[in-house]
């Protein structure tokens, strides 16, 4: 890699925030049929991933988004009927792209929808859309601090990364696998 795109040059690894979920879903929809849904393309291997660990069905999104902070649900790709689904996604800001899922995904038939996000903006009216949305709640990681709105929502629970970054500080000291937390 040139220089001039090194802003350090010592080893690094990616923790897989999204994994901190896993034990919230399996708890609280033990016994359900989930279907893990991807708002859209570009999150299908994040989706895939969570839905082999949960042993779920998948399906995605399929939207266009006509120009910055627009998105138009086109279809929905998978059978989502009578399941509880799950939308998956790493960021979200304003949430219409979720807030649109939600509502194909009903209309498409299915029983609930909740969203679980690693990293939580929620800007603006993010809130106030999300409450008024068809998602039955939205579960995000305290990667960014909660603000007001975020805090007071009950459509809104937010989960601890500490014991993930605990884990891997003492992986680290112990000079134990750090990828091995993700398989």
């Amino acid at each position: 890699m040139p220089d001039k795109f090194r802003v350090f040059d010592i080893p690094v690894d990616n923790l897989v925030a999204g994994l901190v979920f896993v034990p919230q879903i399996l708890d609280e929809f033990d016994g359900e049929e989930i279907c893990i849904v991807s708002p859209d393309v570009g999150g299908v291997v994040r989706a895939r991933a969570l839905a082999k660990r949960l042993e779920a069905s998948l399906a995605i999104i399929d939207k266009r988004r006509e120009k910055a902070g627009v998105s138009e649900v086109m279809h929905v790709i998978g059978e989502v009927k009578g399941k509880i689904c799950i939308l998956v996604d790493d960021i979200v800001d304003s949430g219409g792209t979720l807030c649109n899922a939600a509502v194909a995904l009903k209309e498409n038939g299915a029983k609930d929808v909740y969203a679980y996000v690693v990293h939580g903006v929620l800007s603006g009216g993010a809130v106030s859309k999300i409450e008024a949305s068809p998602m039955e709640k939205i579960v995000i990681t305290n990667t960014i601090e909660a603000t007001e709105s975020v805090s007071s929502s009950n459509s809104v629970e937010q989960l601890s990364v500490a014991p993930l970054i605990g884990e891997a500080m003492r992986r680290i000291n112990e000079e134990r696998s750090i990828s091995a937390l993700f398989k």
